[in-house]
């Protein structure tokens, strides 16, 4: 009995944490700090801001010119970031924990380049817009 919880609770965590080992090799991801993102923002006005956060979350705070599309959605709505692809994406959440799974749905579709803001906007030290 011990051992068969002991192999749930090694894929669980592995569960949890594929998607942030998986960004952390990529090369065509880049993370970023909320003050590196800060520099991106204003230096690449081609740069899309994808906010993954819930609604709720969104309509608190969030960074001018920023497009809305929760982490749980994202891969049904794959489609309508088509006319984003081969612009330089920034993907964040509230503190870099729905992110990761976010940027994955990215990758797989073949977006890119992508920068995530490793701890979200826990780390971001900018005005944002309500």
């Amino acid at each position: 009995m011990n051992n068969i919880l002991t192999i749930i609770l090694i894929l669980l965590i592995a569960y949890i944490l594929y998607p942030k080992i998986m960004i952390r090799f990529n090369k065509n991801v880049k993370n970023v700090s909320g003050q590196e993102a800060v520099k991106l923002i204003r230096e690449n006005k081609n740069l899309i801001i994808l906010d993954v956060r819930s609604k709720s979350e969104y309509q608190t705070g969030h960074i001018n010119a920023s497009n809305l599309m929760p982490a749980n959605e994202i891969a049904s709505r794959i489609s309508e970031l088509e006319k984003f692809r081969g612009k330089p994406i920034l993907v964040h959440c509230a503190s870099g924990g729905r992110s990761p799974k976010a940027v994955n749905v990215l990758l797989k579709n073949k977006f890119g380049p992508i920068y995530h803001m490793n701890h979200g906007l826990s780390d971001f030290n900018d005005n944002l817009k309500k």
